[in-house]
């Protein structure tokens, strides 16, 4: 590997590799409870789902379609990020919790994990609202037989845990990275998913941006640079 390789490595990588290397060599699975939890809970809303007694239940607790009513839809919200697409493998899902939820509890804490997540899920939740109001003809819009499609998965919660982390530990280049692949998605193969994908990835951005206007603020105060990769930078207090 060349240097300008290895040094492009670690600056992109290097403080969350050391920051998640560490909690694990230290901790081992301690370090990631809520991450183990999430994935417990998803393997048995999938056993459970899955049989003759089970499917309804599940649905009634954490199903969503954006005809339902939106009071039952919030409620409903949390625990469908849990819940495995009926259609897609959930050893998928069962690895997108297990990675992206593990490496943001050890880098954020895991009550700042589970906000971000309900934000991009519920971001994606909402997005499928408006974007049914606008209709099939707006770019931005989607067909009403959208409103029947079941809305359940870690994916957008996955997609916006990973643009955060990405930007806070100053992986800037995989962050871009994971916008232009979802982004492709909704060009290849636009429907409901995908654009929720690019809600959940909105709703961060927003976060994002406010973090950044409260840490100029912060760095004309007291004139230090928060970012990782400088010498005054402490990575985020866990929880």
């Amino acid at each position: 590997m060349s240097p300008s390789v290895k040094g492009f490595a670690r600056r992109e990588w290097g403080p969350l590799h050391s920051t998640v290397r560490t909690a694990l060599a230290t901790r081992k699975w301690r370090a990631v409870p809520m991450t183990l939890a999430a994935v417990c809970l998803t393997s048995v809303f999938q056993i459970v789902q899955n049989q003759d007694w089970g499917y309804q239940p599940v649905q009634d607790i954490g199903s969503v379609r954006a005809e339902d009513p939106l009071v039952l839809a919030l409620l409903r919200t949390p625990l469908s990020l849990f819940v495995p697409a009926l259609d897609l493998p959930v050893w998928g899902a069962l690895a997108q919790v297990l990675l992206v939820f593990g490496i943001a509890e050890i880098c954020l804490g895991r009550w700042r994990t589970l906000a971000l997540a309900y934000v991009a899920t519920l971001a994606g939740t909402l997005y499928a609202r408006v974007g049914i109001a606008l209709g099939p003809d707006n770019p931005l819009g989607l067909p009403g037989t959208d409103a029947q499609v079941v809305d359940t998965g870690p994916s957008a919660a996955v997609v916006g845990l990973a643009v955060y982390v990405c930007w806070r530990y100053g992986a800037r280049w995989t962050g871009a990275l994971v916008i232009v692949a979802m982004v492709v998605e909704v060009l290849i193969k636009n429907n409901l998913a995908g654009k929720e994908h690019l809600a959940a990835i909105a709703a961060v951005l927003a976060v994002i941006a406010v973090q950044e206007w409260r840490e100029r603020r912060g760095r004309g105060q007291c004139g230090a640079d928060p970012r990782p990769g400088t010498r005054s930078w402490k990575p985020p207090i866990r929880s």
